[in-house]
């Protein structure tokens, strides 16, 4: 017998009426955020950012493939990474499905990483991917988005993240100060050696999806967004808050696709 609270179907379409008000709203608020995102100003982009790609050495401006907007996934995989972040590799699991769709409306969907384009491309094999990435080793761009830090950046705690400063605001490297002797052990030590790295290796990458426009030769920084910004792009997370039970989770569930039937 379930422990969960029943009802009749009168009294389940009532409760769902109500909620589908609140679910109006809610795509309401959406759209006008959307559009709030649209309306951000452009910040020319002057430097010079180089890439390594399947097609050999490029510019921003070429990661866009022709068309005038790209949309970049900040994949997390640094250099001493052996595996990409199993988070990004959850959420870029839906990306070969999306490229085409967007590729059609004049948009190129990208993943960026530190990592050497070797690296990259090994891993693309064994996952079954398609959808491009570019390499930005030994580039800033990681850096000036706010999705890589040296260690001295970890150590200080000074960096910036989710547009706060951790000193300031408790963010994100005070956060990984106070993991670290959790990330000694445990699922998080775990998520660490999945990538081939200690804990404080692994957190010198960040997560985070950032758009340019390509507009008469010119590359404009348009928006971003890290952290729980990218819920909605993590399609199975999306799916399970609709499922009977929620995301239900006690602790980090999920794994590289290629990795289930391997517990």
């Amino acid at each position: 017998m379930t422990k969960h609270m029943t009802g009749t179907r009168k009294e389940w379409l009532a409760a769902r009426l109500e909620l589908l008000e609140a679910e109006k709203e809610l795509t309401r608020r959406s759209d006008e955020l959307a559009r709030r995102r649209q309306e951000l100003p452009w910040v020319r982009i002057d430097k010079e950012y180089r890439f390594e790609t399947d097609e050999g050495n490029a510019s921003l401006a070429d990661l866009f493939r022709g068309r005038s907007q790209l949309l970049v996934y900040h994949f997390m995989f640094g250099p001493d990474y052996t595996a990409g972040c199993p988070s990004c590799s959850a959420i870029a699991d839906g990306f070969d499905g999306f490229v085409v769709h967007l590729a059609s409306h004049d948009v190129t969907l990208s993943a960026v990483s530190r990592a050497p384009l070797a690296k990259l491309q090994a891993y693309k094999r064994r996952m079954g991917w398609s959808f491009p990435w570019a390499s930005s080793f030994g580039s800033d761009f990681n850096y000036d988005f706010q999705v890589a830090y040296t260690e001295e950046q970890q150590q200080s705690g000074g960096a910036e993240y989710n547009f706060r400063r951790s000193q300031q605001s408790g963010a994100r490297f005070s956060a990984v100060r106070r993991l670290e002797e959790a990330g000694k052990e445990g699922p998080l030590a775990e998520i660490a050696a999945g990538v081939g790295t200690d804990w404080a290796t692994y957190t010198r990458e960040a997560p985070g999806m950032s758009a340019f426009a390509l507009e008469d030769g010119v590359v404009y920084h348009t928006y971003s967004a890290y952290a729980r910004g990218l819920d909605g792009l993590w399609g199975m997370y999306q799916w399970l808050d609709r499922a009977p039970k929620g995301r239900n989770e006690t602790g980090i569930w999920f794994r590289r696709h290629d990795e289930y039937d391997k517990r």
